[in-house]
């Protein structure tokens, strides 16, 4: 079983970049045709996929979040890492990590919707505020 836990600060200032970890248990993130996500849930609002780190190192970022994205790895740790450069409030959510396994062309699938998610972590909460 796969597991997915979040890890970082909870209150980042405006204009600082957000750092938050992921650490998986109960499987590799190299395993072929395993996505590794980021997604977020505004107060209020719902699920806003921001990206992911794919099986072979691949990232793909949500076109709305553009440049300010960046996920990376560290395969000797097992985790995945997400920066968001120069925050607002607008970033305060629940930030969840999450795992999603196909073999179909990452191009075709869906990315926004929850359910398509296998795994995911419990959340944290990261309030952008000064």
């Amino acid at each position: 079983q796969v597991q997915l836990q979040e890890s970082g600060p909870g209150l980042v200032k405006p204009s600082q970049t957000l750092s938050l970890t992921c650490t998986v248990s109960g499987g590799s993130i190299t395993t072929n045709y395993y996505y590794w996500s980021w997604i977020r849930q505004p107060p209020g609002k719902g699920l806003e996929w921001i990206g992911y780190i794919a099986d072979t190192g691949n990232t793909y970022y949500s076109p709305s979040l553009g440049s300010r994205t960046s996920i990376s790895r560290d395969t000797s740790k097992n985790q995945f890492t997400l920066q968001l450069s120069s925050v607002t409030p607008e970033d305060t959510a629940v930030y969840f990590c999450a795992a999603r396994y196909s073999a179909a062309d990452p191009r075709l699938l869906n990315w926004e919707a929850g359910v398509v998610y296998d795994y995911w972590g419990q959340g944290t909460q990261v309030t952008v505020s000064s």
